[in-house]
């Protein structure tokens, strides 16, 4: 692939400097919605069910007390709760309010939009076929065990 300046891009550095582009959108939309991008994260994982602290952890890569002060905060803006586990009275887990689910809602239309709108300047069969390519490539991934934020909700 070239630029408009003749410099040819080979595939990783395409790859990453696409995913500067997301994460740049991603912090773009955190500040519209006026959470911070680890808050919107949070919210996003916490849009398909509850967690346990522990698994929470896990899933977005943090340790303990960098996980409680995430969740004191969200929780501070009534985003998210605390709330005893059912399967363990002695457990916390993390639900997702019904004001932060729908800033969740929000937050992941407006994020996959802009990420779409990356590829707005091509054909809809190029875009199906990047789609496609870009698929396998999560797929394979995956499959090989490569750790992948996309267990961490839809907003990923």
């Amino acid at each position: 692939m070239e630029t408009a300046t003749g410099e040819r891009i080979d595939l990783g550095s395409a790859l990453v400097r696409i995913s500067f582009l997301v994460n740049s959108i991603y912090n773009e939309v955190s500040r519209e919605h006026g959470v911070t991008p680890q808050q919107g994260k949070l919210l996003c994982v916490l849009m398909e069910r509850p967690y346990g602290m522990r698994e929470l952890g896990a899933v977005l890569g943090l340790a303990k007390s960098s996980l409680t002060g995430l969740v004191d905060r969200t929780a501070q803006h009534g985003l998210v709760r605390r709330e005893t586990d059912p399967r363990d009275a002695r457990a916390v887990q993390v639900a997702i309010t019904e004001p932060g689910g729908r800033l969740a809602e929000v937050f992941h239309r407006d994020t996959i939009r802009r990420v779409e709108d990356l590829s707005a300047h091509l054909e809809a069969a190029d875009r199906d076929r990047l789609t496609d390519l870009l698929g396998v490539t999560v797929l394979a991934a995956e499959a090989r065990g490569v750790p992948l934020e996309t267990d961490a909700g839809p907003c990923t």
